[in-house]
């Protein structure tokens, strides 16, 4: 009897155990780690999906951009330049002056320019000095080169060259500084005249006749 009451209560104790241990909650964190547990994962696996979908964008749109090539440069058309701005010019005639074949006096002859400014009114006068269409009628100043004329305050100040193909005796440079002073003096504006050889003045023109700084009516007599 007292064996068969330790039997049941062993069993009644083992029912109580195996009861006990089926309504443990230690199960149901085990169930909730484990749906945790894909949870993390899928989102870890949400990251590098959308990483691989970026790179899939990417690729795709590396690969559908054809590459860019190079416009033809444009050339334009030539633009017609306008025409250069002609400048009415004045003519004037004017007395210049010459020797005679002998070289013994001066000859005054009429001849006539045509200019746009001061400047080339007085260049122009000076060239009549240089040329001459008549065997009578010889150039004092040919085969001098006049390398700049300026018109300043009624002073002409002329720069000049003279090579020396282009020296004459006294009595031709005496003529020659005469003929350039009545030359510029029949212009009424024109008080002086300052002739520089080389940039530089000069105590003669070509050796014989003192030459004036500057030259005007008064000391040229006229």
């Amino acid at each position: 009897m007292n064996k068969k009451l330790t039997y049941a209560g062993v069993a009644a104790l083992l029912l109580l155990v195996i009861s006990g241990c089926g309504d443990k909650p230690a199960a149901a964190p085990a169930d909730e780690a484990g749906q945790n547990s894909p949870t993390v994962v899928s989102g870890a696996e949400g990251n590098n999906g959308n990483g691989d979908s970026k790179s899939d964008s990417n690729s795709n749109a590396g690969g559908l951009n054809t590459p860019a090539t190079a416009e033809p440069v444009s050339t334009d058309a030539p633009v017609a330049t306008d025409k250069p701005v002609e400048v009415d010019k004045q003519s004037q005639s004017i007395s210049t002056y010459y020797t005679d074949s002998q070289q013994m006096e001066l000859v005054k002859a009429a001849a006539k320019i045509s200019f746009a400014n001061d400047t080339e009114k007085y260049t122009e006068a000076f060239k009549t000095l240089q040329n001459s269409d008549k065997a009578d009628m010889i150039p004092l100043w040919s085969g001098i080169e006049l390398k700049s004329l300026k018109f300043t305050d009624g002073q002409v100040v002329m720069d000049i060259h003279k090579p020396a193909e282009a020296q004459l005796g006294a009595g031709g440079e005496s003529m020659a500084i005469s003929a350039l002073a009545q030359l510029f003096f029949q212009f009424e504006e024109v008080k002086s005249v300052e002739l520089l050889v080389d940039g530089e003045q000069v105590e003669s023109l070509m050796g014989h006749v003192d030459l004036e700084h500057p030259i005007t009516r008064e000391n040229s007599a006229l």
